[in-house]
């Protein structure tokens, strides 16, 4: 089948590559100039496939409000909010009143997550890449006892859905993750034995490149503008180059390239909701803004190789989170909801250097840190937008929020069985688009 990829992030590059693996021509359509500049340039870097959750979380909806208002609160909302970021909110209470939801969707979630892990080990193992990734468990600290108790009550749910875990006292966190400031606030953490990193950015890069040789076409620096239906499918896209599609008046039907192929894949992340307009497709995501730093290791770091986080920990003070990758250090936190506005307030870059100063004291050359910003594709529920859309050959693999790096290679192999007419290897019913049509 020819097959055409709308999106070349790590979603759409993995969803290329299990497409061209079974034998289909692929083409990929993005509208930036290479793969992985989006979401998947700079994000936190964690492939926390047990240690996922959905973004409707009655609990969290509570603090956030409280969240908004400290300084240095993992939360902040644009003011005034405009008419999109109130609608999101609006529907997001919404599903987080929804009896029963939260729940049925954090065990949903924890399926695709463990197994994305296999998905990833199969690439793996399959494809040789270099991209700083490694599979050494993540942390999750707790500073007091309350922040415990949390942590401890999910523990359960981990028992029950077979995620291997285990408590950590403070000796054993120190053990762990020797580089720690002792005598900071650690009270113990939960941690994930089973969870990964990697740098995002590189792992598409690299997989781009092998698509390549595998006979994937990439078409950057083009945008989707319209599309033909009949009949219940999608017969073609019409593409233009980026500088064109920007100025709607600029351009007409007869500058633009028309691309047919027997099936269409959309994993556009922030853009997928806009696409959807284009065919009648609702698809509501939020461009939900996180930050990040990515800084080198200090000489002493480099010199003592326990100065690094071994793995990702998580900083309940600030909800930040640490990965190493190799020679470098990330820092990524904040959910905030100002649309696509990709100002970089210093205020969040210092909470960012401030965090990791405060639990690995020394380790990064911070006035070296590169900073960024960038956009979580997040539906109002938190689970993906997985399945076939309202035409029979448009497939919607989308709207991951902060775990696209997490779930990538598992809704590429659903996309890629749904594709072929396999059944999935996991229920994908909480998934589906239709649950927006409601």
């Amino acid at each position: 089948m020819d097959i055409a990829v709308i999106g070349a992030g790590v979603t759409g590059v993995t969803t290329a590559y299990c497409l061209a693996r079974d034998g289909h021509n692929v083409s990929v359509i993005e509208r930036l100039p290479e793969p992985g500049l989006e979401t998947s340039r700079a994000n936190a870097a964690q492939r926390s496939y047990g240690y996922v959750y959905p973004w409707a979380d009655p609990g969290m909806v509570r603090k956030a409000i409280l969240w908004m208002w400290t300084p240095k609160g993992p939360f902040k909302l644009k003011l005034p909010p405009d008419i999109r970021t109130l609608s999101f909110l609006a529907q997001t209470w919404r599903h987080a009143r929804t009896p029963g939801l939260f729940p049925a969707n954090e065990r949903s979630l924890i399926r695709l997550g463990s197994y994305s892990r296999e998905c990833f080990a199969d690439i793996e193992r399959q494809v040789p890449l270099a991209f700083d990734g490694g599979h050494a468990g993540l942390i999750d600290l707790a500073s007091d006892a309350k922040a415990e108790a949390a942590l401890r009550a999910l523990m359960p749910l981990l028992e029950e859905m077979d995620i291997g875990h285990h408590w950590l006292g403070a000796d054993d966190i120190y053990a762990h993750e020797p580089g720690l400031r002792r005598g900071g606030p650690v009270r113990g953490g939960l941690r994930i034995s089973g969870d990964g990193t990697g740098d995002c950015h590189l792992f598409t890069q690299a997989l781009a490149a092998h698509c390549r040789a595998m006979g994937v076409r990439f078409l950057f620096d083009s945008e989707v503008v319209d599309a033909e239906c009949r009949q219940g499918r999608v017969v073609s896209v019409s593409v233009l180059p980026r500088e064109q599609a920007s100025g709607r008046d600029a351009w007409s039907s007869s500058a633009a390239k028309t691309l047919p192929a027997d099936a269409f894949v959309v994993c556009a992340g922030c853009q997928s909701r806009a696409l959807g307009r284009l065919i009648g497709q609702r698809m509501p995501i939020y461009p939900v803004k996180g930050y990040s730093i990515t800084a080198p290791l200090s000489d002493e770091a480099l010199a003592d190789d326990v100065m690094a986080p071994r793995s990702t920990v998580i900083d309940d003070r600030f909800k930040v989170v640490i990965t190493r990758l190799g020679q470098r250090v990330r820092v990524a936190g904040f959910a905030e909801l100002a649309n696509f506005d990709r100002c970089l307030p210093a205020s969040r870059i210092d909470t960012l250097k401030e965090a990791v100063d405060m639990r690995f004291p020394g380790v990064a050359v911070l006035d070296k840190a590169t900073p960024w910003a960038g956009f979580r594709p997040m539906t109002p529920d938190g689970p993906p937008i997985l399945g076939r859309g309202k035409y029979s050959n448009l497939l919607l693999n989308t709207g991951h929020g902060i775990f696209g790096w997490t779930f990538s290679a598992a809704s590429a192999e659903i996309t890629a069985d749904l594709v072929a007419e396999r059944t999935p290897a996991i229920d994908i019913a909480p998934f589906r688009p239709e649950r927006f049509l409601r």
